[in-house]
């Protein structure tokens, strides 16, 4: 019988996306996703280490998974991503149970890892960085078993090149690599074929996209090319894809925000109305200390020059509260930033020390727990009270909603998502696949989503169903 196997992931998307790919790798060495962790053979946790409280999870969980592996013989455990890259011995340390550890470099490597741990015994392979010419770095270049077959991610670069004192992502993924620009559009060209309809494209600094590209042809000889980013010529390549419906993009950065990037944005149609824009702080005094590149006056210029071209403009953000060295005079700034941004939703989160960043050898400044708590209270307070104020201007509108699924609280309840990704709740007046189109008038508002009735049917979904087929 086939082995199986299951996959936790923790942290972002490009953990996720990772993950669709270390499925792959597995399925084509002919494991199988199984049921539950008690029937699996291999059990892989994909690890994110942005804040403490993930490398403190992850540790917790990996002593729960001893006794499972004890349970059968010949089980495998397998420990990758951002936290197995930065820990590297210590996880085998603090769990010598564990099969594999691999890092962010190497996910091109995960079968063949797991495949010799089964003869070889425990293998810890963590590379410094990746190859650049070796194109399985890219998690697109490699098989894919996706959870979804409407929607998908697509990586255009790895790595990243700023040196924000709080993050460790250059420590964990490495030096920026944009993929070549050809291979993009030929992935999305496939997965349209595929009959997917909607794809995001990831990157740790989306809009410095192909500055290294255009810097490597300066530097090979050719005086005729300008050393810039390609971001907004791929979004209008991707765009202009037959069958892609929607386009978004995760993460850009506020110091690279360009007006290319924005007029590509409004001139595209497929590309969503949606802008994920991380401020950090509002205090232009923190902002420095965080080595940001902008100021709070020039995010706000960005943002309104951005809205100004895009009227139906949905805005996101991260915050961190609690950076050492905020006084209440920085937080009251963010604060008044955040009012003035008013977002539709925000990410917030308050400040956690990554050993190897800047900001974690701060020490004497680190503001007291206490203090950093009730200051995110206060922003929670200013960041919902917007959002539920943008939810409201919603209602009486009939959006497009891209169908997800089931409600997981009331199977009679559909869910979807709008162009402007907020999430909509429906009574299902017909029975709707995941990735039909549909639209939806709203009728109530809550900070974090909307609710409404369909109004009527757009398109099917354009992937085929699988169905399993037994000989017999």
């Amino acid at each position: 019988m086939s082995r199986s196997y299951v996959i936790r992931t923790y942290g972002c998307q490009m953990n996720e996306h990772d993950s669709e790919r270390i499925a792959g790798l597995l399925e084509a060495d002919g494991l199988v996703l199984a049921e539950s962790e008690d029937a699996a053979d291999v059990v892989v946790v994909n690890t994110c280490c942005i804040r403490e409280g993930a490398d403190t999870k992850t540790y917790g969980n990996l002593g729960h998974l001893k006794s499972w592996k004890d349970r059968v013989e010949g089980r495998q455990l397998i420990v990758a991503g951002c936290m197995a890259q930065k820990d590297r011995d210590t996880v085998r340390q603090r769990a010598p149970w564990v099969d594999v550890v691999l890092g962010t470099h190497n996910v091109h490597r995960a079968g063949e890892l797991i495949a010799s741990a089964r003869t070889d015994g425990p293998i810890t392979e963590i590379f410094d960085e990746a190859v650049i010419d070796d194109q399985a770095l890219f998690p697109s270049a490699l098989p894919v078993r996706r959870d979804s077959s409407f929607n998908a991610w697509v990586t255009i670069q790895i790595g990243c090149d700023n040196s924000c004192a709080f993050c460790i992502v250059p420590a964990v993924r490495g030096v920026e690599i944009s993929r070549p620009f050809g291979d993009i559009v030929d992935e999305v060209t496939s997965l349209a074929a595929q009959g997917v309809t909607e794809v995001t494209l990831l990157g740790q600094n989306v809009n410095s996209y192909g500055r290294d590209l255009t810097l490597a042809q300066r530097q090979g000889g050719d005086n005729d090319v300008r050393i810039r980013p390609l971001f907004s010529e791929l979004l209008r390549s991707v765009a202009a894809v037959e069958g892609i419906r929607r386009v978004r993009f995760t993460s850009p950065h506020p110091k690279d925000m360009r007006p290319d990037t924005i007029a590509a944005m409004a001139e595209s149609a497929a590309v969503c109305e949606h802008l994920h824009y991380p401020l950090q702080s509002g205090s232009d005094r923190v902002l420095a200390l965080m080595h940001r590149g902008y100021t709070a006056e020039r995010y706000l210029e960005r943002l309104a020059q951005a809205r100004a071209a895009m009227p139906d403009l949905a805005v996101s953000t991260d915050i961190i509260v609690g950076f050492p060295g905020e006084t209440e005079d920085d937080f009251v700034r963010t604060l008044e930033v955040a009012a003035a941004a008013d977002y539709d939703f925000a990410f917030t989160f308050i400040f956690s020390p990554r050993p190897g960043t800047e900001a974690a050898t701060m020490e004497a400044d680190f503001v007291d727990a206490a203090v950093a708590a009730e200051r995110f209270d206060r922003l929670k307070l200013v960041v919902e009270r917007s959002a539920l104020m943008k939810h409201r201007d919603r209602i009486g509108r009939i959006e497009e909603v891209l169908v997800e699924g089931p409600s997981k609280k009331n199977p009679g309840v559909t869910t979807g998502r709008t162009r402007q990704y907020k999430l909509v709740h429906f009574p299902s007046v017909m029975p709707l696949r995941a990735g039909s189109y549909v639209t939806v008038q709203i009728a109530t508002a809550a900070p974090h989503h909307l609710g409404g009735d369909m109004v009527d049917f757009i398109a099917e979904p354009a992937h085929k169903i699988r169905i399993p087929v037994v000989a017999g």
